[in-house]
Protein backbone atom coordinates (compact mmCIF):
# COMPACT_ATOMS: atom_id res chain seq x y z
CA UNK A 1 0.00 0.00 0.00
CA UNK A 2 1.13 3.18 -0.78
CA UNK A 3 0.25 6.35 1.58
CA UNK A 4 -0.24 9.77 0.42
CA UNK A 5 -0.27 13.10 1.64
CA UNK A 6 -3.70 14.62 2.45
CA UNK A 7 -3.48 17.21 -0.18
CA UNK A 8 -0.71 19.96 0.87
CA UNK A 9 -1.08 18.67 4.48
CA UNK A 10 1.53 16.45 6.31
CA UNK A 11 -1.08 13.90 7.11
CA UNK A 12 -0.79 10.25 5.29
CA UNK A 13 -3.45 8.73 4.23
CA UNK A 14 -3.47 4.77 2.17
CA UNK A 15 -4.40 5.33 -1.76
CA UNK A 16 -7.34 3.21 -0.82
CA UNK A 17 -9.38 3.36 2.39
CA UNK A 18 -12.44 2.16 3.61
CA UNK A 19 -16.30 3.56 4.17
CA UNK A 20 -18.87 2.78 6.10
CA UNK A 21 -21.57 4.22 4.10
CA UNK A 22 -24.62 1.88 2.59
CA UNK A 23 -22.72 -1.53 4.95
CA UNK A 24 -22.35 -0.73 8.52
CA UNK A 25 -25.48 -0.91 10.14
CA UNK A 26 -27.72 -1.29 6.76
CA UNK A 27 -26.22 -4.68 6.25
CA UNK A 28 -23.11 -5.19 8.41
CA UNK A 29 -22.69 -5.32 12.86
CA UNK A 30 -20.26 -4.98 14.66
CA UNK A 31 -18.87 -9.06 14.39
CA UNK A 32 -19.03 -8.39 10.50
CA UNK A 33 -17.32 -4.80 10.48
CA UNK A 34 -14.64 -6.49 12.80
CA UNK A 35 -13.85 -9.44 9.64
CA UNK A 36 -13.72 -6.50 7.34
CA UNK A 37 -12.08 -3.89 9.27
CA UNK A 38 -9.14 -6.33 9.89
CA UNK A 39 -8.97 -7.27 6.04
CA UNK A 40 -8.11 -3.15 5.06
CA UNK A 41 -5.95 -3.54 7.84
CA UNK A 42 -4.06 -6.55 6.68
CA UNK A 43 -4.08 -4.73 3.49
CA UNK A 44 -2.47 -1.57 4.70
CA UNK A 45 -5.18 0.50 5.02
CA UNK A 46 -5.31 3.15 7.57
CA UNK A 47 -8.13 5.48 6.63
CA UNK A 48 -11.60 4.82 7.76
CA UNK A 49 -14.71 6.95 6.36
CA UNK A 50 -18.23 7.79 7.92
CA UNK A 51 -20.88 10.07 8.67
CA UNK A 52 -23.07 11.31 11.15
CA UNK A 53 -26.27 10.24 8.72
CA UNK A 54 -24.99 6.42 7.97
CA UNK A 55 -27.59 4.43 9.43
CA UNK A 56 -28.62 7.53 11.75
CA UNK A 57 -25.43 6.81 13.31
CA UNK A 58 -25.16 3.17 13.35
CA UNK A 59 -22.46 3.21 11.37
CA UNK A 60 -20.41 5.38 13.61
CA UNK A 61 -21.44 3.09 16.52
CA UNK A 62 -20.51 0.05 14.95
CA UNK A 63 -17.31 1.36 13.84
CA UNK A 64 -16.38 2.80 17.37
CA UNK A 65 -17.15 -0.32 18.78
CA UNK A 66 -14.82 -2.55 15.97
CA UNK A 67 -12.33 -0.36 16.49
CA UNK A 68 -12.18 -0.67 20.33
CA UNK A 69 -12.54 -4.56 20.85
CA UNK A 70 -9.95 -5.10 17.77
CA UNK A 71 -7.65 -3.24 19.89
CA UNK A 72 -5.48 -1.03 17.77
CA UNK A 73 -3.50 2.06 18.19
CA UNK A 74 -5.49 5.35 17.63
CA UNK A 75 -2.20 7.01 16.05
CA UNK A 76 -2.05 4.21 13.78
CA UNK A 77 -5.72 5.06 12.28
CA UNK A 78 -6.81 7.83 10.46
CA UNK A 79 -10.42 8.55 10.99
CA UNK A 80 -13.09 11.04 9.17
CA UNK A 81 -17.18 11.98 9.83
CA UNK A 82 -19.15 13.90 8.53
CA UNK A 83 -21.42 16.60 9.62
CA UNK A 84 -24.84 17.44 8.13
CA UNK A 85 -27.74 15.48 8.29
CA UNK A 86 -28.01 14.47 12.10
CA UNK A 87 -31.80 14.33 12.81
CA UNK A 88 -35.17 15.47 12.22
CA UNK A 89 -35.46 19.13 14.61
CA UNK A 90 -34.89 22.28 12.58
CA UNK A 91 -31.33 22.64 14.55
CA UNK A 92 -30.04 19.05 13.56
CA UNK A 93 -28.90 19.55 10.39
CA UNK A 94 -27.19 22.15 8.36
CA UNK A 95 -23.99 23.49 9.14
CA UNK A 96 -24.74 26.63 11.32
CA UNK A 97 -21.84 26.57 14.48
CA UNK A 98 -24.76 24.60 16.61
CA UNK A 99 -25.09 21.88 14.94
CA UNK A 100 -21.62 21.72 13.80
CA UNK A 101 -20.63 21.54 17.66
CA UNK A 102 -23.71 19.21 18.88
CA UNK A 103 -23.24 16.99 16.03
CA UNK A 104 -19.00 16.61 16.59
CA UNK A 105 -19.59 16.00 20.44
CA UNK A 106 -22.92 13.39 18.81
CA UNK A 107 -20.23 11.49 16.47
CA UNK A 108 -17.41 11.36 18.96
CA UNK A 109 -19.94 10.18 21.59
CA UNK A 110 -20.97 7.28 18.76
CA UNK A 111 -17.38 6.40 17.83
CA UNK A 112 -15.81 6.29 21.51
CA UNK A 113 -13.01 8.30 20.44
CA UNK A 114 -11.85 11.82 21.52
CA UNK A 115 -11.23 13.14 18.35
CA UNK A 116 -11.32 12.76 14.53
CA UNK A 117 -8.33 13.16 12.38
CA UNK A 118 -10.76 14.90 9.41
CA UNK A 119 -14.24 15.72 9.64
CA UNK A 120 -16.05 17.50 6.65
CA UNK A 121 -19.64 19.69 6.04
CA UNK A 122 -20.98 16.82 3.99
CA UNK A 123 -23.02 19.33 2.04
CA UNK A 124 -23.11 23.13 1.73
CA UNK A 125 -25.76 24.73 3.31
CA UNK A 126 -27.02 28.22 1.45
CA UNK A 127 -28.89 28.68 5.07
CA UNK A 128 -25.88 29.33 7.29
CA UNK A 129 -23.33 31.81 6.27
CA UNK A 130 -20.18 30.78 5.32
CA UNK A 131 -17.89 32.49 7.74
CA UNK A 132 -19.98 30.98 10.41
CA UNK A 133 -19.35 27.57 9.29
CA UNK A 134 -15.76 28.30 8.84
CA UNK A 135 -15.36 29.63 12.19
CA UNK A 136 -17.18 26.86 13.56
CA UNK A 137 -14.93 24.40 11.46
CA UNK A 138 -12.20 26.06 13.67
CA UNK A 139 -13.82 25.94 16.89
CA UNK A 140 -13.78 22.25 16.71
CA UNK A 141 -9.97 21.69 15.59
CA UNK A 142 -9.28 24.37 18.49
CA UNK A 143 -11.12 22.36 21.03
CA UNK A 144 -9.20 18.83 20.12
CA UNK A 145 -12.46 17.74 18.44
CA UNK A 146 -10.96 17.08 15.16
CA UNK A 147 -7.16 17.51 13.21
CA UNK A 148 -8.35 18.92 9.87
CA UNK A 149 -11.37 20.01 7.75
CA UNK A 150 -12.50 19.75 4.81
CA UNK A 151 -15.76 19.56 2.29
CA UNK A 152 -17.37 16.73 0.52
CA UNK A 153 -19.68 17.80 -2.55
CA UNK A 154 -19.00 21.42 -2.57
CA UNK A 155 -18.39 23.31 -5.71
CA UNK A 156 -15.41 24.79 -6.20
CA UNK A 157 -17.09 28.16 -5.77
CA UNK A 158 -17.92 27.33 -2.58
CA UNK A 159 -14.74 26.03 -1.20
CA UNK A 160 -12.86 29.22 -2.50
CA UNK A 161 -15.50 31.23 -0.77
CA UNK A 162 -14.51 29.31 2.24
CA UNK A 163 -10.85 30.00 1.53
CA UNK A 164 -11.03 33.30 0.96
CA UNK A 165 -12.73 33.94 4.70
CA UNK A 166 -10.29 31.31 6.19
CA UNK A 167 -7.25 33.56 4.87
CA UNK A 168 -8.94 37.21 6.11
CA UNK A 169 -9.35 35.44 9.56
CA UNK A 170 -6.22 34.15 9.80
CA UNK A 171 -8.08 30.72 10.21
CA UNK A 172 -7.45 26.98 8.47
CA UNK A 173 -9.50 26.57 5.53
CA UNK A 174 -10.54 23.00 4.16
CA UNK A 175 -7.83 20.94 3.22
CA UNK A 176 -9.46 18.26 1.51
CA UNK A 177 -12.75 17.69 -0.61
CA UNK A 178 -14.94 14.54 -0.59
CA UNK A 179 -16.76 14.27 -4.10
CA UNK A 180 -18.02 11.32 -6.08
CA UNK A 181 -14.95 10.32 -9.16
CA UNK A 182 -15.04 7.50 -11.43
CA UNK A 183 -15.15 6.53 -15.25
CA UNK A 184 -18.69 8.17 -15.54
CA UNK A 185 -18.75 11.39 -13.32
CA UNK A 186 -15.55 13.39 -13.97
CA UNK A 187 -16.24 17.11 -14.26
CA UNK A 188 -15.53 18.17 -10.78
CA UNK A 189 -12.47 16.20 -9.78
CA UNK A 190 -11.12 16.95 -13.50
CA UNK A 191 -12.26 20.15 -14.62
CA UNK A 192 -14.24 22.50 -11.57
CA UNK A 193 -11.55 21.87 -8.90
CA UNK A 194 -8.49 22.34 -11.17
CA UNK A 195 -7.68 25.54 -9.63
CA UNK A 196 -8.07 24.46 -5.90
CA UNK A 197 -5.24 22.11 -6.39
CA UNK A 198 -2.59 24.42 -6.76
CA UNK A 199 -4.20 27.16 -5.10
CA UNK A 200 -5.02 26.18 -1.64
CA UNK A 201 -3.43 22.50 -1.78
CA UNK A 202 -6.77 20.86 -1.81
CA UNK A 203 -6.74 17.03 -1.31
CA UNK A 204 -9.15 14.63 -2.72
CA UNK A 205 -10.73 11.50 -1.01
CA UNK A 206 -13.08 10.18 -3.99
CA UNK A 207 -16.08 8.05 -3.34
CA UNK A 208 -17.84 5.53 -5.87
CA UNK A 209 -15.21 4.51 -7.81
CA UNK A 210 -17.54 1.79 -8.75
CA UNK A 211 -20.26 4.00 -9.67
CA UNK A 212 -22.28 1.79 -7.06
CA UNK A 213 -21.23 -1.28 -8.39
CA UNK A 214 -22.16 -0.27 -12.21
CA UNK A 215 -18.44 -0.56 -12.72
CA UNK A 216 -18.15 -4.44 -11.83
CA UNK A 217 -19.99 -5.14 -14.71
CA UNK A 218 -22.42 -7.63 -12.54
CA UNK A 219 -25.73 -5.51 -13.61
CA UNK A 220 -24.72 -6.07 -17.27
CA UNK A 221 -27.38 -8.76 -17.68
CA UNK A 222 -30.43 -7.06 -16.86
CA UNK A 223 -30.54 -8.80 -13.57
CA UNK A 224 -30.26 -7.11 -9.74
CA UNK A 225 -28.25 -9.59 -7.59
CA UNK A 226 -29.91 -10.18 -4.40
CA UNK A 227 -26.72 -8.85 -1.54
CA UNK A 228 -26.13 -6.02 -4.13
CA UNK A 229 -26.12 -2.67 -3.09
CA UNK A 230 -29.34 -1.90 -5.63
CA UNK A 231 -31.19 -4.74 -4.18
CA UNK A 232 -31.65 -2.70 -1.38
CA UNK A 233 -35.02 -0.51 -0.69
CA UNK A 234 -33.91 2.38 -0.57
CA UNK A 235 -31.55 2.11 -3.77
CA UNK A 236 -33.78 1.65 -6.18
CA UNK A 237 -34.28 5.33 -7.16
CA UNK A 238 -30.59 5.35 -8.05
CA UNK A 239 -30.74 1.94 -9.54
CA UNK A 240 -33.21 2.84 -12.04
CA UNK A 241 -31.05 6.15 -13.01
CA UNK A 242 -27.81 4.27 -13.32
CA UNK A 243 -28.90 0.98 -15.24
CA UNK A 244 -29.59 3.02 -18.52
CA UNK A 245 -28.34 1.26 -21.56
CA UNK A 246 -25.91 3.83 -22.85
CA UNK A 247 -24.29 3.11 -19.08
CA UNK A 248 -24.17 -0.40 -19.59
CA UNK A 249 -22.65 -0.20 -23.30
CA UNK A 250 -19.61 1.65 -21.90
CA UNK A 251 -19.10 -0.85 -19.35
CA UNK A 252 -19.36 -4.10 -21.97
CA UNK A 253 -17.01 -1.92 -23.64
CA UNK A 254 -14.29 -2.01 -21.10
CA UNK A 255 -14.43 -5.48 -20.49
CA UNK A 256 -12.16 -6.25 -23.13
CA UNK A 257 -9.04 -3.42 -22.09
CA UNK A 258 -9.19 -5.33 -18.61
CA UNK A 259 -9.08 -9.15 -20.45
CA UNK A 260 -6.12 -8.12 -21.93
CA UNK A 261 -4.59 -6.54 -18.69
CA UNK A 262 -5.58 -9.94 -17.20
CA UNK A 263 -7.35 -8.12 -14.65
CA UNK A 264 -11.18 -7.50 -13.39
CA UNK A 265 -12.78 -4.81 -14.60
CA UNK A 266 -13.69 -3.83 -10.84
CA UNK A 267 -9.93 -3.77 -10.76
CA UNK A 268 -9.25 -1.29 -13.21
CA UNK A 269 -12.29 1.09 -12.31
CA UNK A 270 -10.55 1.62 -8.88
CA UNK A 271 -6.73 1.75 -10.14
CA UNK A 272 -7.77 4.43 -12.74
CA UNK A 273 -9.19 6.56 -10.23
CA UNK A 274 -6.13 6.15 -7.86
CA UNK A 275 -3.76 7.26 -11.00
CA UNK A 276 -5.10 10.79 -10.69
CA UNK A 277 -2.17 12.98 -9.01
CA UNK A 278 -4.50 14.70 -7.54
CA UNK A 279 -6.70 11.72 -5.52
CA UNK A 280 -5.00 11.68 -2.14
CA UNK A 281 -7.07 8.20 -1.42
CA UNK A 282 -9.94 6.64 -3.29
CA UNK A 283 -12.78 5.05 -0.95
CA UNK A 284 -14.01 1.45 -1.12
CA UNK A 285 -17.39 0.08 0.21
CA UNK A 286 -17.46 -3.65 0.97
CA UNK A 287 -19.96 -6.21 2.86
CA UNK A 288 -17.30 -9.24 1.90
CA UNK A 289 -13.70 -9.67 3.00
CA UNK A 290 -13.47 -11.17 -0.64
CA UNK A 291 -14.82 -7.54 -1.62
CA UNK A 292 -11.85 -5.95 -0.08
CA UNK A 293 -9.12 -8.56 -1.43
CA UNK A 294 -10.36 -8.18 -4.75
CA UNK A 295 -10.47 -4.26 -3.94
CA UNK A 296 -6.97 -4.17 -3.11
CA UNK A 297 -5.58 -5.82 -5.73
CA UNK A 298 -6.04 -2.45 -7.55
CA UNK A 299 -3.01 -1.17 -6.04
CA UNK A 300 -0.95 -3.56 -8.68
CA UNK A 301 -3.11 -2.29 -11.07
CA UNK A 302 -2.18 0.93 -11.55
CA UNK A 303 1.34 0.82 -12.86
CA UNK A 304 -0.36 -0.88 -16.18
CA UNK A 305 -2.20 1.99 -16.65
CA UNK A 306 -0.37 3.23 -19.39
CA UNK A 307 -0.98 6.12 -21.33
CA UNK A 308 -2.04 3.76 -24.11
CA UNK A 309 -4.35 2.17 -22.24
CA UNK A 310 -5.92 5.18 -20.97
CA UNK A 311 -6.44 6.51 -24.10
CA UNK A 312 -8.51 3.38 -24.84
CA UNK A 313 -10.28 3.41 -21.78
CA UNK A 314 -11.40 7.49 -22.89
CA UNK A 315 -12.25 6.12 -26.40
CA UNK A 316 -15.01 3.44 -24.53
CA UNK A 317 -16.38 5.86 -22.00
CA UNK A 318 -15.92 9.15 -23.80
CA UNK A 319 -16.64 11.15 -20.19
CA UNK A 320 -13.18 13.11 -20.33
CA UNK A 321 -14.44 16.92 -19.63
CA UNK A 322 -13.54 19.78 -21.81
CA UNK A 323 -11.11 22.28 -19.64
CA UNK A 324 -11.67 25.76 -19.76
CA UNK A 325 -9.30 27.37 -21.79
CA UNK A 326 -7.48 29.35 -18.58
CA UNK A 327 -6.66 26.34 -16.98
CA UNK A 328 -4.79 24.90 -19.59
Amino acid sequence: MEYRNLGQSGLKVSQLSYGAWVSFGNQLDVKEAKSLLQCCRDHGVNFFDNAEVYANGRAEEIMGQAFRELGWKRSDLVVSTKIFWGGSGPNDKGLSRKHIVEGTKASLKRLEMEYVDVIYCHRSDSSTPIEETVRAMNYVIDQGWALYWGTSEWSAQQITEAWGVAQRLDLVGPIVEQPEYNLLSRHKVESEFLPLYSNYGIGLTTWSPLASGVLTGKYNSGNIPPDSRFSLENYKNLASRSLVEDVLKKVNGLKPIAEELGVPLSQLAIAWCAANPNVSSVITGATKESQIKENMKAIDVIPLLTPSVMEKIEAVVQSKPKRPDSYR
